[in-house]
Protein backbone atom coordinates (compact mmCIF):
# COMPACT_ATOMS: atom_id res chain seq x y z
CA UNK A 1 0.00 0.00 0.00
CA UNK A 2 1.71 3.68 -0.92
CA UNK A 3 -0.41 6.44 1.23
CA UNK A 4 0.31 10.53 -0.05
CA UNK A 5 0.29 12.81 2.39
CA UNK A 6 0.28 16.63 0.63
CA UNK A 7 1.41 19.77 2.29
CA UNK A 8 2.41 22.81 -0.01
CA UNK A 9 3.60 21.86 -3.75
CA UNK A 10 5.11 18.50 -2.04
CA UNK A 11 3.85 15.23 -1.05
CA UNK A 12 5.15 12.72 1.56
CA UNK A 13 5.11 9.53 0.08
CA UNK A 14 4.96 6.38 2.27
CA UNK A 15 5.40 2.88 0.32
CA UNK A 16 4.74 0.32 3.81
CA UNK A 17 5.54 -2.56 2.06
CA UNK A 18 9.50 -1.17 2.25
CA UNK A 19 9.46 -0.30 5.56
CA UNK A 20 11.61 -1.70 8.26
CA UNK A 21 10.06 0.05 11.33
CA UNK A 22 13.09 1.77 12.25
CA UNK A 23 11.84 4.59 14.30
CA UNK A 24 14.17 7.12 12.70
CA UNK A 25 11.27 9.33 11.32
CA UNK A 26 9.06 9.37 14.57
CA UNK A 27 12.42 10.12 16.91
CA UNK A 28 13.54 12.69 14.62
CA UNK A 29 10.25 14.63 13.80
CA UNK A 30 7.79 13.29 16.40
CA UNK A 31 5.44 15.73 15.79
CA UNK A 32 4.51 14.64 12.33
CA UNK A 33 5.32 10.94 12.67
CA UNK A 34 2.73 9.61 14.98
CA UNK A 35 2.45 5.87 14.46
CA UNK A 36 -0.06 5.39 17.07
CA UNK A 37 -2.37 8.10 15.49
CA UNK A 38 -4.37 8.27 12.41
CA UNK A 39 -3.60 9.46 9.53
CA UNK A 40 0.18 8.51 11.33
CA UNK A 41 1.93 11.26 9.11
CA UNK A 42 0.39 14.84 10.35
CA UNK A 43 2.20 17.13 7.65
CA UNK A 44 0.59 20.15 9.77
CA UNK A 45 2.64 19.96 12.61
CA UNK A 46 5.93 21.00 11.19
CA UNK A 47 7.26 23.04 7.95
CA UNK A 48 8.10 21.57 4.21
CA UNK A 49 11.76 21.75 4.75
CA UNK A 50 11.76 19.76 8.74
CA UNK A 51 9.63 17.30 6.91
CA UNK A 52 11.39 17.09 3.79
CA UNK A 53 14.81 16.75 6.01
CA UNK A 54 14.07 13.96 8.48
CA UNK A 55 11.98 11.82 5.23
CA UNK A 56 14.95 12.31 3.85
CA UNK A 57 16.98 10.11 6.74
CA UNK A 58 14.62 6.89 6.20
CA UNK A 59 16.93 4.08 6.01
CA UNK A 60 14.52 1.88 4.12
CA UNK A 61 13.22 4.64 1.65
CA UNK A 62 9.99 4.24 2.70
CA UNK A 63 9.38 7.33 3.04
CA UNK A 64 10.30 9.89 -0.43
CA UNK A 65 9.00 13.38 -1.14
CA UNK A 66 7.30 13.59 -4.57
CA UNK A 67 7.00 17.56 -5.46
CA UNK A 68 4.06 18.28 -6.96
CA UNK A 69 3.08 21.16 -9.88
Amino acid sequence: MIKHYPKEDIQVVWDNSKCIHSGNCSRGLGSVFKPRDKPWIQVDNATKDEIINQVNKCPSGALSIKITP
